[in-house]
């Protein structure tokens, strides 16, 4: 497939599974943007797709700050116009029992794995109705169906998704 023309927002994307789908998209022709609150690997990501063609840039963004997701669809808007598909990738555990994880933690887990989803689904769908149209992808876990031990708030967040 050909994604010149394309604009995608991946949000995870210094890391794993969200530097590959960046680097797919990239490869692509896509112009990606890279959302993560890893500096070093969000940078070290865009390095690697520079030469793919696109216009990729990285933007720090911490998805579990309403705020920041709201600066990132701004920028999106300002330097490319318009969103034609998100990635709703990023995530992260603390493998701790639920006697052990602290409320703080919890929060942590579902605003950046699940409050992120709604978030930027709903600011993407607000970049997309003004462009015709786009399409966003929810990245969950098996964990949804199938928790393990000391993994309680993860697979909250994933069976929320």
């Amino acid at each position: 497939m050909d994604y010149r023309e394309k604009t995608v927002i991946v949000t995870g994307a210094a890391n794993g599974i969200g530097r590959c789908i960046a680097q797919t998209y990239a490869s692509k022709g896509a112009s990606v943007v890279i959302a993560d609150i890893d500096t070093v690997g969000g940078n070290k990501c865009l390095d690697e797709i520079a030469s793919l063609g696109g216009r990729n840039i990285y933007l720090k963004t911490d998805v579990s700050n309403p705020g920041e997701i709201e600066n990132l669809f701004k920028k999106v808007e300002k330097d490319y116009g318009t969103l034609d598909i998100l990635i709703n990738n990023a995530g992260v555990s603390r493998w701790k029992s639920p006697y052990e994880l602290s409320v703080e933690e919890w929060d942590d887990i579902i605003n950046t794995n699940l409050r992120s989803v709604f978030l930027c689904s709903r600011e993407a769908a607000r970049l997309m109705r003004s462009g015709g149209g786009g399409s966003i992808v929810n990245i969950a876990s098996t964990r949804a169906i199938m928790s393990e031990p000391f993994s309680e708030a993860y697979a909250a967040s994933k069976g929320g998704i």
